[in-house]
Parts: C-alpha cells; sequence; structure tokens
C-alpha cells in the first residue's frame, strides 16, 4: 500500500513512520511508533534504536480501546475498533469503471 506525501509522490507504507499516543497506567502520554495496524491489532515500537520495546495492543471485549503489557506495565490506545477500520480505509470500496 502507498501513502502519498505531500509532494505527490508515493512512498511505501513500511518506509513511514506512524506515532500514536498511549496512555501508561500512571497516567503518562507516550508518543510510540506503530509497526503495524491492523483491526484486530497493532503492534507498536517503544522507544528508538536497540533499546526499543515492542508490543501488540489488541481490542478490548467492549471494542472501545486497544490494551497491551509492556515490561509489566499496561499501555491503553484510546481508539476505538471502528475508528481504526476508518484510518485503515477498511469497509470502502473501491470500483473501477465499467466499460461497455
Amino acid at each position: 500500500m502507498l501513502k502519498i506525501d505531500s509532494t505527490g509522490k508515493g512512498i511505501p507504507r513500511s518506509m513511514t513512520n506512524e506515532k500514536i499516543t498511549v496512555q501508561s497506567e500512571s497516567g503518562k502520554s507516550l508518543e510510540v511508533v506503530v509497526t503495524e495496524k491492523t483491526p484486530q491489532a497493532i503492534w507498536i515500537a517503544i522507544g528508538e534504536g536497540i533499546h526499543n520495546v515492542k508490543c501488540k495492543l489488541v481490542p478490548t471485549p467492549a471494542g472501545r480501546a486497544y490494551v497491551g503489557s509492556v515490561m509489566g506495565r499496561e499501555v491503553v490506545y484510546e481508539r476505538s475498533v471502528d475508528e481504526v477500520k476508518k484510518d485503515l480505509g477498511h469497509g470502502r470500496v473501491e470500483r473501477k469503471p465499467v466499460r461497455r
């Protein structure tokens, strides 16, 4: 999948660093890098370089947020599954014009 930058050129999604803000259990906000994002799970990296820690965030049973654990601490991404689906473009149908 390509992401279009401000120049109008396509950049592979893997080369862009999407960042999100998660809340730690102590209430602090942390800006983390998203390595992969699907409606079922979001994989994040906390920290930079060789000292980063990866974590998998999964939806809560109600689907109102994503939660995960990093080194024994809980982190929460406060966006619903529906909002993440909209971000990813799921449910959007792209149709090609049909020539007759």
